[in-house]
């Protein structure tokens, strides 16, 4: 698989640059190498990039801007590259829709870690992939296809879900109607190698409300219960 995977390395220094690109070429993987904006745009045009791994700060636009533009793309993987302290950066990385991040300086194989996670992530979630059947679950008046790996609106038309956000979706349309904890979905839903960001499933919570929920401010869906974790309320439960 990884002879097919293609990885774009975006970040304007060069020696970063060519360091994670040639040790991730060490390991099986094919690298295109982007020193911003317009290289990674000229990428994606000339054919389709996996996964996207995109330093923060950068001149002109930065790794958040175009972490914006490659979501509106489609369902490539996106890694965040940011300082250590940047907090502020990471929670607007997930909020973009950013799979992951590393904090600089990062060890190549920690990197390299993550982004076997993130790839796996992206095979579970890729059409036809894993699935046997067309089961759906409704979520509100959207409707979660576990099969395509696809959430619909009630027009029938897709609403696009990052890989976690798809499996933090598929972690409650199994266990309906019952209260998972943060660390419960991080274990189901991020296979986590590392400690993540520990605001990262709020986070990514707080998005799929605003995909699902009629009103994401007063979530019937997916609700929280405060001290333990959240609850999905399924449909068939709700109205049988």
């Amino acid at each position: 698989m990884s002879d097919r995977v293609h990885i774009v390395v975006v970040d304007d220094e060069r020696d970063i640059r060519e360091t994670v690109a040639e040790y991730l070429e060490i390991n099986g993987y094919r690298v295109s190498r982007a020193d911003g904006g317009p290289a990674l745009r000229r990428l994606v045009e000339q054919g389709s990039v996996d996964l996207a791994i995109l330093d923060v700060t950068m001149p002109g636009e930065d790794g958040l801007s175009l972490a914006r533009w490659l979501r509106d793309q489609g369902p490539t993987g996106i890694i965040m590259l940011t300082a250590r302290d940047a907090v502020v950066d990471r929670v607007v990385g997930i909020e973009l829709g950013a799979d992951d991040y590393v904090t600089k300086p990062f060890d190549l194989r920690e990197l390299l870690a993550r982004v076997k996670a993130l790839l796996r992530r992206l095979r579970r979630t890729a059409p036809g992939s894993d699935a046997t059947t067309s089961e759906t679950v409704a979520f509100g008046r959207c409707r979660l296809d576990l099969a395509a790996h696809k959430l619909f609106d009630p027009n029938g038309d897709e609403i696009q879900l990052t890989a976690m956000e798809f499996d933090l979706l598929r972690a409650f349309a199994e266990r309906p109607n019952r209260v998972l904890s943060r660390d419960q979905l991080l274990d189901i839903a991020h296979n986590r190698d590392f400690e993540p960001f520990d605001r990262s499933i709020d986070i990514r919570i707080a998005r799929l409300r605003r995909k699902i929920e009629d009103d994401p401010g007063k979530p019937m869906v997916i609700k929280t219960v405060r001290g333990a974790g959240y609850l999905f309320v399924s449909t068939v439960a709700a109205d049988a």
